[in-house]
């Protein structure tokens, strides 16, 4: 049993308590249902592409399915992938922020999704809700967010609002604690800029400690953390319904600005600005993204991995935007975090 003292009192932090014997079989099925459910209101919605599936096994142990449609009327490219793996030795990136880890075999388990959109005026979209054992350690992780070209307020607000209202049903604290550590994660320090409008990310939650797990103990997620406290112990439970409800709220986050954006009229300018763009996914993907490090680290199927990035992207040296364009406007305002929730245009 560990003290920790906390702006607010000093708690008792508990282990975590451990999972229930059938927890791989339950987190397993939950994740391929969230993908089956993802897959097949986006190829309705979509009209015209259907997702292709790729089954694979992984030598060392485990596999996945792998579904992509290309060239839909909506998606120029999308993937809904799902991978469960196993094995004796663990990543180098799991034992630098776990090292009581070893020594145990470990299984991962979750559901990454990324889409890109034809249309500028329809943002990528990036999901990932995954479950990580190892012996006596274990926890859930995941997160959303979204990364318009040529955004409007009210989506940006509707598509927060939405998550919120997943993450209140779960805890009162978890949208204010993980949409700070979103707008941290996705950042692409070498750029100075957020990837996008941001959502929700958390990782390493077991139950116990408090909220914010993340590197930088100084930001905005870990002084809101340690403001509110070390909440009430979480079970096993709690944490599987809520990365299912949040996996859950995409579709209802999402869709309507699909719908409200899809029939937009947009010229060369506009798709030269998006494929531009583009790159900055590219970049933080290959750069700094866990999953891809995770993946790749693990012997994972490359091209499952690599599904996240863009079928077209290009670079521009230097480039900066007009003052007064809707290009300056994304990064006047949208590359910055902001409160969107309470969004007054």
């Amino acid at each position: 049993m560990v003290i920790a003292s906390t702006q607010n009192s000093t708690q008792k932090v508990s282990s975590p308590v451990a999972p229930p014997s059938d927890s791989r079989e339950r987190v397993s099925a939950g994740f391929k249902g969230l993908q089956d459910r993802i897959c097949q209101k986006l190829a309705e919605v979509d009209g015209v592409g259907q997702f292709e599936e790729d089954q694979w096994t992984r030598p060392d142990g485990g596999g996945g399915r792998s579904r992509v449609m290309k060239q839909g009327d909506v998606f120029e490219q999308g993937g809904v992938n799902f991978s469960e793996v196993w094995g004796d030795r663990l990543p180098p990136s799991i034992l630098m922020q776990r090292p009581e880890a070893e020594g145990h075999g470990f299984y991962a388990t979750g559901t990454s999704m990324v889409l890109h959109p034809r249309n500028p005026y329809i943002p990528t979209v990036h999901l990932n809700y995954r479950y990580f054992e190892a012996g006596p350690v274990w926890w859930f992780g995941g997160g959303i967010d979204l990364t318009p070209y040529y955004p409007f307020e009210e989506d940006v607000v509707q598509f927060h609002k939405t998550l919120k209202d997943a993450c209140d049903r779960n805890h009162p604290e978890y949208y204010n604690t993980f949409k700070r550590w979103c707008d941290e994660y996705f950042y692409l320090k070498h750029r100075q800029e957020t990837r996008g409008v941001g959502g929700v990310f958390f990782d390493y939650q077991d139950g116990t400690g408090e909220l914010y797990r993340g590197p930088s103990q100084d930001g905005p997620a870990a002084k809101h953390s340690k403001q509110i406290g070390q909440p009430k112990q979480r079970s096993w439970e709690d944490l599987f319904k809520f990365a299912i409800d949040c996996g859950d709220s995409f579709l209802p986050s999402y869709v309507p600005i699909v719908e409200k954006r899809r029939h937009t009229e947009y010229g060369e300018h506009q798709r030269n600005f998006q494929l531009y763009r583009r790159g900055r996914y590219v970049e933080f993907n290959l750069v700094y993204d866990r999953g891809t490090i995770f993946g790749l680290q693990t012997n994972g199927r490359t091209e499952s991995i690599l599904m996240s990035l863009p079928p077209m992207v290009r670079w521009e040296y230097s480039y900066a935007p007009e003052p007064g364009t809707p290009e300056s406007k994304l990064y006047d305002i949208f590359l910055k975090p902001q409160d969107w929730v309470n969004w007054k245009a």
